[in-house]
């Protein structure tokens, strides 16, 4: 077996003896460890992909006998996050009793059923299509992974003679075969005519490598998976330079991101004609060096080999033929090059689907790319959440390196296209898409609420992330940004949430971030203007220089971040004829808009003036399929920034009481008798852009508890 060697070069040893050694004994636990260990480096498996198992002897609940069970990683789980509860249990026996009723490859689908008749832990993860073939061979641990150094070997065209040659025979090798019972029965008949290998190489696919223990199965697969990165590395180069060399060069890392800033949302708009999108772009060197050289144009059409990354990039990227000295604020000109593009990336893929077909296919799919390669820029990938997006990215960049070793080292051949599909529209895949939860109102949304470090914009935000939107934290405030965004990514997920230091009075500060939201996300779909302050005075107290505070952060800044949202809401606007994205722009103003009370000329006024910006444009950007409503609150007390800066004190004045008993007061004027809180105001805010509102523009939504004198009709 394998030599237990602990320098790696080109994987990550992980292993740590003395957490090992606290979970001696339990074999599930050394399971889960060394899954974790296997998932947290990406040179070994992708999010998502991959699989580990383990055989040990349990007492049968019904029989009070000792018998083999196997524990093995279950359907859509991932190794890196990998917990007990993941996992599906099998009796042994039972399932390899499964071959005497095999019908053969024809009806290996309907297997999959039968495994339920397996299962020993009736509260286990539902088993995966891959449990035979951890099942059929005899191992107590296997390692099922796809790292980019093994497949750039089995997706090389002479793959088999380089493992042989390579491994002198201690690794087996399997041709390609879609994953399901046929293919464990493969694995099995390998090691059956390869006594005492030490892995199987699956043609196009991945690796399989085990051990008697779990630290065996561990340093077997670090060190086959070592080798083969070796020896690419030593090849790299031998045949020529890498990718036949650069073609075009990288634009500066700022000059990148400002392109790509300056053209996701169009990408957007075109990916969003089935549903909407949120993309994901990654510009590192890896990326670069192949989209920038002489192979792309060769190599990009093949597609990819393994089936966990076309089943997550689509076959083959969209490449674009823009140039990096392309006018990008020339916005019909460029959505007039690329649509071009697009449609006949739709049109291919059509005729990929019409031709690969079976009578009982599922129906296609959404045509569009989800991986668009920008030369000289980056990599954008499109899907239907963010996780999904930036995984696709990773998997295609795991492509890239795959192509990068299989050229070195032979010639990288694809899978045929009749096999890809037989994966993409299996009709088990397609079973798995239809168990998936049906998605949250706020899914492929994109949500840029000012303010939301805290009080009303942080409720708003937090409602719109909950229901399923991405949204960016912002404020003028750092220490508000990093624990809110904290707060978000620890509830919500890392995915969902990107943050960015915003001042909504500086046109340099709202043109970064409007960026920062489109290249963590790939464009911005609802905008909330909540940033704001609160001063009350006299008309004789109050301060030009106080005046012009307020009408710089409550008018001009509601004004300047509107503008700019507006230009990226446009561009991701389909051409004449076809249905655009649209946007929601909600202004949060007051009840102080409408109603006239003392010490508020300055506050009051502000308000009326972003009331009737609101109305202005809610009239100019109807034909965009942009929507503009308002919101008007009123005191709002609980965890509110308004209450800052002598608020409190300034209404407390002038209705005659004191600032504790404000509260009450509030509540006792209004119609309910309700004290209004952030969530209040939150929930709102979702109403107009739950999708229920559409066709509805240029409204306003008291949230006051029924203010008599508010009331607008």
């Amino acid at each position: 077996m394998a030599t237990e060697t602990k320098t790696f070069k080109h994987v990550s040893y992980l292993w740590d003896d003395a957490k090992a050694a606290e979970l001696a004994g339990d074999e599930v636990a050394l399971l889960i460890y060394r899954s974790n260990l296997l998932g947290a480096d990406l040179r070994l498996t992708n999010y998502g992909g991959g699989n580990t198992s383990c055989k040990a002897i349990a007492k049968d609940p019904l029989t009070g006998e000792e018998t083999e069970i196997m524990w093995v990683k279950g359907s859509g789980g991932d190794l890196g996050t990998l917990r007990r509860s993941g996992l599906a249990a099998l009796y042994v026996d039972k399932l390899r009793s499964l071959k005497n009723v095999y019908r053969g490859l024809e009806h290996e689908d309907e297997m999959v059923e039968l495994f339920n008749h397996c299962i020993y832990d009736l509260n286990s993860k539902a088993p995966s299509i891959d449990t035979p073939l951890h099942g059929f061979l005899p191992f107590r641990h296997i390692d099922h992974l796809h790292p980019d150094a093994a497949i750039a070997i089995a997706a090389a065209k002479d793959g088999k003679k380089i493992i042989e040659e390579l491994f002198g025979g201690t690794i087996g090798w399997v041709p390609w075969q879609k994953p399901g019972f046929e293919l464990g029965l493969m694995l099995k008949q390998c090691l059956d005519e390869n006594p005492g290998i030490r892995g199987i190489m699956l043609g196009s696919h991945g690796l399989f490598t085990w051990g008697n223990t779990a630290y065996e199965s561990y340093i077997n697969t670090l060190e086959v998976i070592e080798k083969c990165a070796e020896y690419i590395d030593q090849n790299l180069g031998k045949k020529g330079p890498v990718f036949g060399g650069e073609k075009i060069q990288a634009l500066p890392k700022e000059e990148r991101s400002q392109k790509a800033a300056a053209l996701a949302p169009l990408l957007r708009g075109f990916c969003s004609s089935h549903i909407k999108m949120i993309g994901h772009f990654t510009d590192d060197d890896r990326v670069l060096q192949y989209i920038n050289s002489n192979d792309l144009e060769r190599l990009a059409p093949l597609g990819t080999s393994c089936p966990d990354h076309f089943l997550r990039t689509k076959i083959s990227p969209l490449v674009l033929n823009i140039s990096t000295d392309e006018n990008l604020d020339d916005i019909a000109a460029v959505k007039e090059k690329i649509a071009p593009l697009f449609e006949d990336y739709r049109n291919l893929y059509a005729d990929y689907y019409d031709t690969c077909k079976h009578p009982d296919s599922p129906a296609m799919r959404d045509p569009n790319p989800v991986i668009i390669i920008y030369p000289g820029v980056g990599m954008f990938a499109f899907a239907k959440d963010k996780q999904t997006a930036r995984v696709a990215a990773e998997f295609y960049t795991n492509a890239i390196n795959v192509m990068r070793g299989a050229e070195a080292i032979s010639e990288y051949t694809s899978l045929p296209r009749q096999e890809a599909f037989n994966i993409e529209y299996w009709l088990l895949e397609e079973a798995k898409l239809q168990r998936m939860p049906k998605p949250k109102p706020l899914s492929g949304r994109i949500a840029l609420v000012t303010g939301s470090g805290g009080g009303i914009g942080k409720a708003i935000a937090r409602k719109f992330a909950q229901e399923g939107a991405c949204v960016i934290i912002n404020d003028i405030n750092q220490e508000r940004i990093d624990a809110t965004t904290e707060e978000f990514q620890k509830a919500f997920g890392k995915d969902t949430t990107a943050s960015v230091t915003l001042n909504v009075t500086d046109a340099g500060s709202i043109a970064a971030a409007v960026d920062a939201t489109v290249l963590a996300f790939g464009g911005v779909d609802i905008v909330v203007n909540n940033a704001g302050i609160s001063i009350s005075k006299s008309i004789t107290d109050h301060s030009v220089e106080e005046w012009d505070r307020l009408y710089d952060i409550l008018v001009k800044g509601q004004f300047m971040v509107s503008k700019a949202a507006v230009a990226v809401m446009r561009k991701q606007n389909l051409p004449a004829g076809q249905t655009g994205i649209g946007g929601d722009i909600i202004n949060i103003v007051s009840k102080n808009s409408i109603v006239a009370g003392p010490n508020n000329a300055g506050y009051g006024s502000a308000k009326a003036a972003q009331a009737h910006l609101s109305r202005l444009l809610a009239a100019e950007l109807g034909g965009d399929r942009i929507r503009v409503n308002t919101v008007n609150p009123d005191a709002v007390i609980s965890d509110s920034n308004i209450w800052a800066g002598g608020w409190a004190e300034g209404r407390a004045k002038a209705y005659g009481i004191t600032v504790e008993e404000l509260p009450a007061y509030y509540a006792k004027r209004t119609l309910m008798n309700e004290i209004i809180l952030p969530d209040d105001i939150a929930n709102a805010c979702f109403v107009f852009v739950s999708g229920l509102l559409n066709k509805s523009t240029g409204n306003i939504l008291n949230v006051d508890g029924g203010v008599a004198q508010a009331f607008v009709r």
